[in-house]
């Protein structure tokens, strides 16, 4: 099968666009020019859309197996595509959780039965995610499991943590963490702040995350081991991983969009699709953070998509369960308040997006490249839209963004040499002209 991209703009090292076409065969890349002129099976006309590596969301929640009601690896997947990713990494959040052989064997095979994109899972740190007995991080690398986890809670104890780090270390896998210390959450589920004053509700200080970050950044000094935090939010955090990169301990991190975009200060009342955990900060951290970002403190942009049901966020912000959905608006959001604005160049956004996590987490993927995997998204930064969430493929709908207008969008999502997502409003596919 032979696949032609034409009319397309590609954006080069200068942050400039240049007139390319791409020609896939055998799901990988075999030759990138000015213009094309093999016959093909197939040749879709990208109408001077611009082509550009297939995104990379590190932190996702699909919530399949046993939360199937929220979201599906069909329907997040789905929902990744459109969003122009193509590839996920998926949290061990589910029930049953990836923590055995068996578990691990079931949830591949789910994926390569209903995924759209490549789902990359990750595996726990801790048993059923309960903190009490490691999992065989050995084993479990040896099956294809490239990075551990308990997201949804930190590692409570410094030797637990320790010790899945010396041992991740031996397997060659990073330990991905969600630093929260439990002593300091007190029953929080907004940011410590103006906002928890003003609504009178509990607040969670920035100190719950930063002072495992603290303990971690040594603890991944002491091990050698490569140490990733997930959705930093505050500045203290930014600080600390500052200067631990400085001090040559192997950390990376990741930011959500959420965050990047939003604070405290943008809860205007008692609405559960602003509850995320960590909770948006205050304006101060916010800033922090993509000061972090540019610098290169921050690594990568992940978007932490975790839906939940109507229902479920109708509860309100203190019996709502935490987090937003965000696979399906990042780019657009991204482009729009922070492309447009001047504030990161396009060039900067999409390594965030596609180069950056493939480094970290030594994946052969977000390139765009002759010879490399057909991995690719192809953007119109053009159109503007506006967010409807009841539009989303996702089965959740739980955002802050709702109604916010964009310029921007994916309009193709070619996944390993298959179209995974096509806009057929911005894209034209032509019929077969050869073999």
């Amino acid at each position: 099968m032979k696949t032609i991209l034409k009319n397309a703009k590609r954006l080069l090292p200068s942050n400039k666009l240049e007139n390319c076409e791409v020609l896939i065969k055998n799901q990988r890349i075999e030759k990138i020019g000015p213009t094309i002129t093999e016959e093909a099976d197939e040749v879709i006309d990208l109408q001077g859309n611009i082509i550009l590596p297939g995104f990379i969301d590190v932190h996702i929640h699909l919530r399949e197996p046993g939360g199937e009601h929220k979201e599906t690896i069909h329907s997040g997947t789905e929902a990744a595509a459109r969003g122009g990713f193509t590839t996920v990494c998926a949290m061990p959040n589910t029930s049953p959780v990836p923590d055995s052989a068996e578990a691990i064997a079931s949830l591949f095979e789910k994926i390569k039965k209903d995924a759209k994109v490549r789902v990359l899972p990750y595996g726990s740190i801790t048993k059923g995610l309960k903190g009490e007995e490691l999992t065989n991080i050995e084993e479990l690398a040896e099956l294809g499991i490239f990075a551990f986890t308990d997201d949804g809670v930190g590692i409570q104890t410094a030797d637990q943590m320790f010790v899945a780090m010396k041992r991740a270390k031996a397997a060659g896998v990073p330990i991905v963490a969600h630093c929260e210390d439990n002593s300091l959450v007190y029953g929080g589920v907004v940011h410590d702040g103006k906002v928890s004053e003003k609504l009178n509700l509990p607040g969670i200080p920035s100190l719950n995350e930063s002072v495992q970050i603290a303990r971690d950044v040594l603890l991944a000094e002491a091990s050698g081991c490569h140490y990733h935090v997930c959705h930093v939010s505050t500045k203290e955090s930014v600080r600390t991983i500052r200067d631990a990169k400085k001090a040559g301990i192997h950390v990376t991190a990741e930011v959500s969009p959420h965050h990047l975009l939003l604070n405290e200060e943008d809860i205007t009342s008692d609405d559960g699709d602003f509850k995320m955990n960590p909770p948006l900060r205050s304006k101060v951290d916010q800033e922090a953070l993509i000061e972090g970002l540019l610098d290169g403190t921050i690594d990568m942009i992940a978007t932490d998509h975790a839906p939940h049901t109507k229902d479920e966020k109708a509860k309100g912000m203190l019996h709502a369960p935490f987090g937003i959905v965000g696979l399906e608006t990042a780019f657009s959001l991204l482009y729009t308040n922070f492309v447009k604005t001047g504030k990161f160049t396009f060039k900067q956004l999409v390594e965030w997006l596609t180069v950056k996590p493939a480094k970290v987490f030594n994946m052969p993927y977000g390139i765009l490249e002759e010879n490399s995997v057909a991995d690719i998204t192809v953007v119109n930064i053009e159109k503007e839209s506006i967010i409807q969430k009841e539009n989303f493929l996702s089965k959740g709908k739980n955002t802050p963004f709702d109604g916010w207008k964009v310029t921007g969008s994916s309009v193709l999502t070619i996944s390993e040499g298959n179209v995974a997502y096509i806009n057929e409003e911005d894209i034209y596919v032509q019929t077969t002209v050869g073999s």
